[in-house]
């Protein structure tokens, strides 16, 4: 298991969201991305998860494909959960991957895919 204070892990999530496309990361203008150190109860409800160590990242809001008007609002929010991902990767650069692939898969639920539509994709 890798392990990182959270001041670094804060850090390289936001070098992974940093790293995305200009492009994407435009896109990106009213999202908020946040670190948890576990999802909590909710968390997995939404998600349909009921292991925590399940649950890397949550994407919750509205999908850019689902919008209509879209006036000031509260942020839609991505959060990433530290602890999940730490017990999942042997090696600091296990980890490294697997954050930037969590944030990239939450990503892309905000652009409206769903996760049968990532398998096989690099959002997977």
């Amino acid at each position: 298991m890798a392990r990182l204070s959270r001041g670094a892990f804060d850090r390289i999530v936001a070098q992974a969201v940093e790293g995305l496309p200009p492009e994407i990361r435009q896109r990106l203008e009213n999202v908020a991305v946040v670190v948890k150190a576990w999802p909590a109860r909710d968390d997995l409800a939404e998600a349909g998860a009921q292991d925590p160590y399940e649950l890397f990242g949550l994407y919750q809001g509205v999908p850019l494909t689902e919008r209509g008007q879209y006036g000031p609002v509260v942020p839609d929010k991505i959060t990433i959960f530290q602890r999940p991902l730490e017990a999942a990767c042997a090696s600091r650069g296990a980890l490294l991957e697997q954050i930037r692939a969590t944030v990239l898969h939450e990503v892309a639920h905000h652009f409206g895919l769903e996760h049968e539509q990532l398998e096989g994709t690099p959002y997977a």
